[in-house]
């Protein structure tokens, strides 16, 4: 209640799939507690089913988005830090109950948060100069080689870094112009949430991001084992799920990005730019 006595609207947190924020079908939800044990809110608990929806809202968007110019993939992932921004004492509060941090710690990581999201938007017109090449071959042709976009790809959101690890997972995979699905901080949801009210107000088409919140050992095992998912970022998952979840992947030939320990505050490098591309080299005749 505010000091003028007024009651104030709670708000309603759901999932992000398709560019539209849905229930979760099977209607559950789960208490989220601050860092204190206090009641937060309540998130919407994903199901299978949902898992299903957000492949085939990622899966729809990919040709659209991998289409684009890489230059315009910048301008709308720069477009995303400007509104994350725009909404920076939002995430630091948010940060501040989801972790316990003291306000100015709260305000550095949002703010380094949206440093990394320009970072890797600078990067998206940058990466296939950089990791690109012409090839030297003997003949009458010639060849180079190029990376592209590997798919759609599930990422499981670091549990412990509610904005700042989730940005430095997320943010890449849209770079080198892939979709996702994103499996947010299970106990650290809601600037997760946050973040894909942004996405979904900025320039970014519906379904190039699709954001679950739940649990991630019921949700990780539909996401490794499914068809249609090209890639998996097992950041987010426990020691001890790790070699099922890699397992399940390697059945339908999943490319598998398992981190090591990581400091999110440190700078990023090329690492998770290069996780989840593919090379495709073109020949050319000469003299035709």
């Amino acid at each position: 209640m505010s000091e003028s006595g007024r009651i104030g609207v709670r708000k309603t947190y759901k999932l992000y799939i398709g560019g539209a924020f849905p229930r979760s079908e099977s209607g559950r939800s789960y208490p989220v507690s601050d860092a204190g044990g206090e009641l937060l809110a309540h998130a919407a608990q994903a199901s299978r089913k949902d898992v299903r929806d957000a492949v085939v809202a990622a899966r729809r968007a990919a040709p659209g988005w991998s289409s684009a110019t890489a230059y315009n993939r910048g301008q709308v992932l720069y477009r995303v830090a400007e509104m994350l921004e725009g909404r920076a004492a939002q995430f630091a509060a948010e940060v501040v109950a989801a972790e316990g941090a003291s306000a100015r710690a709260a305000a550095a990581q949002v703010d380094a948060a949206i440093d990394r999201w320009v970072h890797y938007a600078g990067w998206a017109d940058k990466y296939a100069q950089v990791v690109g090449s012409t090839n030297p071959v003997a003949g009458s042709y010639f060849n180079f080689s190029l990376p592209e976009a590997t798919g759609v790809v599930a990422v499981l959101a670091p549990q412990e870094s509610s904005l700042l690890g989730l940005v430095s997972v997320v943010a890449p995979v849209l770079t080198t112009a892939n979709t996702a699905v994103v499996v947010a901080s299970q106990d650290r949801p809601l600037p997760a949430i946050s973040l894909a009210e942004v996405l979904a107000t900025s320039d970014l088409p519906g379904g190039v991001v699709n954001l679950l919140t739940g649990f991630t050992a019921e949700l990780a095992p539909w996401l490794a084992s499914h068809r249609d998912v090209n890639a998996i970022d097992l950041t987010g998952a426990a020691s001890g799920l790790r070699a099922d979840l890699q397992a399940a992947a390697a059945d339908n030939v999943k490319r598998v990005f398992v981190p090591r320990d990581e400091d999110w505050a440190a700078a990023p490098g090329l690492a998770r730019l290069n996780a989840f591309v593919e090379t495709k080299t073109v020949w050319h005749p000469i003299g035709v």
